[in-house]
């Protein structure tokens, strides 16, 4: 069996530099856009969207402009877990802990 402090010594750590990306995500933004870059949606590394921008042309199809807002922050929000889930999973690593257990 590993030391218990020892373990927890690596616990906290671990803990520390989970804190460290979070607060990173905080920052990072991705961009996603759909109808060809009509709309553009920023949304940070922790979810959180901080722009969307629309082409003044589509302010004439409401029903398009619903759709395309809507598919642009959809992909920005899957890109932004997929970053988030990244960084987590490198500080995870060597833990043998099972992939998704964290976050």
């Amino acid at each position: 069996m590993q030391n218990p402090m020892k373990m927890l010594k690596q616990v906290q750590e671990m803990q520390a530099k989970m804190a460290k990306v979070q607060a990173e995500l905080e920052s990072e933004q991705v961009e996603a856009s759909a109808g060809g870059g009509a709309v553009k949606a920023v949304v940070t590394g922790a979810q959180k969207v901080v722009a969307v921008t629309i082409d003044p042309d589509l302010a004439s199809d409401p029903e398009m402009l619903q759709d395309l807002v809507v598919a642009a922050l959809n992909e920005a929000l899957d890109k932004s877990r997929e970053v988030a889930a990244q960084r987590m999973q490198a500080v995870t690593a060597g833990l043998g802990l099972p992939p998704g257990l964290l976050g």
